[in-house]
C-alpha cells in the first residue's frame, strides 16, 4: 500500500493512499475534523451523560490523531478512558515520525512539545494485542486485525467509526458489520462518524440505532451520531 504525506487546510498532516485515491483525514483540516467529529460530538457528548469511565472502540487507528486528542481531553475532563483501536495496516514508522500534529497541538494545549511527542510515540510503539497503560487515566489496546475478523470480549460506550469511506471501502459499511458493532455496545452507547451518506444512515437505522444527522466539520455539511437505546 503506497502512502504519501500531505498537508491539509488547517496546516495539519494527513496521509494519501495512492491505491485507493483516498485520504486518512479531511483535506479541509485533519485536526479540525478529528476534534469536531470524535471529540466534540462524540466524547464530550458521552461525558455529558455522567460517565466517569468510558470504554471507546476506534475503527481505524491510522495516524493516532484521534487517540492523542482523546487522551488530552480525558485529562481535562477528569475521565478514565479504556481505548481499543483496530488497525489492519499500521503506518510505517518513517511516516509517523514526520507527522506534525504534536507541534501544532502543543501550541494550544498546556503541555510541552517534548512531553507530548513522547506520549504520541508511546501510542504508536506500544505492544499490539495487549493492554498498555499510557497514563493512569488512559489505557490502550491496539488490535492488528480487520473488524470482520475480531471477536469482542468487552462492551463499549463510544465508537469512533473512522474507516475509509464507502466509495473505496464498501465492505466496512455493511449491515452485518454494523450489527456486530451494535452487539458490542452498551445501552446508551454512541457511534460517531464523519460519513452522512443516505445509504449509511438507512443501514444504521435498520440495525437498530437512533440516528442523528448533525453539522459536520469545516467544509462538510453533515456528520452522523447514532445511539443504541
Amino acid at each position: 500500500m503506497q502512502r504519501t504525506l500531505i498537508t491539509t487546510a488547517d496546516g495539519s498532516h494527513s496521509i494519501y493512499v495512492n491505491d485507493l485515491d483516498e485520504n486518512y483525514h479531511s483535506i479541509h483540516g485533519a485536526i479540525q475534523e478529528s476534534k469536531h467529529v470524535f471529540i466534540q460530538t462524540g466524547l464530550k457528548h458521552k461525558n455529558s451523560k455522567s460517565n466517569a469511565t468510558i470504554n471507546i472502540l476506534e475503527i481505524g487507528f491510522g495516524t493516532g490523531l484521534n487517540a492523542i486528542l482523546t487522551l488530552l481531553e480525558a485529562k481535562k475532563m477528569n475521565l478514565s478512558i479504556n481505548y481499543t483501536s483496530l488497525e489492519a495496516f499500521p503506518l510505517e514508522k518513517e511516516l509517523v515520525n514526520v507527522l506534525n500534529y504534536i507541534s501544532l497541538i502543543s501550541e494550544t494545549e498546556n503541555i510541552e512539545e517534548q512531553e507530548l511527542r513522547g506520549i504520541f510515540n508511546q501510542l504508536h510503539d506500544c505492544t499490539w494485542e495487549k493492554e498498555n497503560e499510557i497514563k493512569n487515566y488512559f489505557t490502550l489496546v491496539k488490535i492488528k486485525n480487520k473488524l470482520q475478523d475480531v471477536t469482542f470480549n468487552s462492551k463499549f460506550d463510544l465508537i469512533y467509526f473512522d474507516a475509509f469511506g464507502p466509495r473505496v471501502q464498501p465492505e466496512m459499511w455493511t449491515e452485518a458489520l454494523f450489527m456486530k458493532i451494535f452487539a458490542a455496545m452498551n445501552e446508551q452507547g454512541c457511534l460517531v462518524t464523519y460519513c452522512a451518506k443516505g445509504e449509511v444512515k438507512r443501514t444504521l437505522k435498520k440495525v437498530g440505532f437512533v440516528v442523528e444527522t448533525l453539522p459536520g466539520p469545516p467544509r462538510k455539511r453533515e456528520m452522523v451520531r447514532c445511539t443504541k437505546l
